[in-house]
């Protein structure tokens, strides 16, 4: 048993995870004398193993995975393809919450350097879900889910270094007309 705590030890580091005791966390708690905003409340009751993080990360990054490749199949049907899509992002975007927590989660979210990306995204997969779901249009579906794609992609470039800079170089560079 000891092994087994000690590899989810390691697993935790490999996460980015803090790796702390029992006793730290109640010292912890008590420090604050239940003065908790909400996104703390919410994060000191979601608390779970390493186990129980790591299971839950596997099945809704599977969830959203298996949505994703799903909406393959109904690719020339844009609504269809939209939702499943967009659930797909959903779940794979929530199941970084299951490692981090989801007050670091949010945190890291809206951190300055990706403010703006986690704004496009969110807002991309919303407009996806209104164009498939209320407009029925299959054209402004279709255009939804291209914001939402590129959206998704800045958004995931956000989290390597320089890769934003980088790509944005070889974009300029790609498409400069001067000759």
């Amino acid at each position: 048993m000891e092994k087994m705590n000690k590899a989810f030890e390691k697993v935790k580091i490999m996460v980015g995870m803090e790796v702390e005791d029992e006793e730290q966390q109640a010292a912890a708690l008590d420090d604050n004398n239940g003065n908790f905003a909400f996104m703390d409340d919410f994060n000191r009751n979601c608390t779970l193993s390493t186990k129980q993080r790591l299971y839950g990360f596997a099945i809704c990054f599977a969830a959203g995975l298996t949505f994703t490749l799903l909406s393959l199949l109904v690719f020339l049907k844009p609504i269809k393809f939209a939702i499943t899509f967009t659930l797909g992002n959903l779940l794979s975007l929530g199941s970084t919450a299951f490692l981090i927590g989801p007050k670091k989660q949010v945190t890291m979210m809206l951190d300055p350097v990706r403010i703006y990306a986690t704004a496009i995204y969110i807002a991309s997969m919303i407009i996806a879900l209104f164009c498939a779901l209320y407009i029925h249009n299959k054209l402004l579906t279709l255009l939804a889910i291209i914001l939402e794609f590129g959206a998704l992609v800045w958004y995931s470039l956000s989290y390597i270094p320089f890769a934003r800079s980088m790509v944005s170089k070889i974009m300029v560079s790609c498409f400069d007309t001067e000759f």
